[in-house]
């Protein structure tokens, strides 16, 4: 099934621009720079060839009112949606695709999962690294990466661009082994 919608998870605002935890922002930004303000599906909407994208103006841990509202407007089933996020568990640098799962923490996801009903959405999660202890999360995800973490996360996007058109096609195992062994 292919991807009618990509999702990219950040806060919004000037203050959050460059923050680690907008890095699905900044992945959607480099799709496309033509947004608009849709109010009906809170959130920045715009295309990358025939594929919608969605920046939502709320919150990180209210994505999910604007994912589903673009889910029941456009009768979107979980599995035409990729959700690009922020991911602790991987180093900077690193991207992996993923389709279902929990939401391992973050809230985003967490909020997307509980609002659409479903966790059957595709994810692609980019490293940011984590910074060792659990009680220092909030702060490092609010701050921006150092100038190395940003060519490395500059990098994980490089190759998922290169593998973007066949994830959207619905070609998930090609893809998946074209962004995980880098080939």
């Amino acid at each position: 099934m292919a991807i009618e919608l990509i999702v990219g998870l950040g806060n919004p605002g000037d203050d959050y621009q460059k923050h680690r935890h907008n890095v699905g922002f900044l992945f959607i930004d480099k799709l496309s720079q033509n947004f608009k303000l849709e109010k009906k599906f809170f959130g920045e909407t715009s295309f990358y060839k025939q594929t919608r994208l969605l920046k939502p103006t709320t919150f990180m841990n209210k994505s999910g009112l604007s994912v589903q509202a673009m889910v029941n407007f456009f009768k979107l089933k979980p599995e035409q949606i990729l959700v690009v996020h922020d991911e602790l568990d991987l180093e900077s640098g690193v991207v992996k695709l993923k389709k279902s799962g929990g939401h391992g923490g973050h809230n985003g996801l967490r909020d997307i999962i509980k609002a659409i009903g479903s966790k059957d959405f595709y994810r692609l999660r980019i490293g940011i690294g984590h910074p060792g202890a659990s009680h220092l999360v909030s702060d490092y995800v609010l701050h921006k990466p150092s100038k190395n973490e940003l060519e490395n996360i500059e990098t994980a996007m490089d190759k998922s661009f290169n593998v973007l058109d066949k994830i959207i096609a619905g070609e998930f195992d090609i893809a998946m082994q074209n962004l995980h062994t880098g080939k």
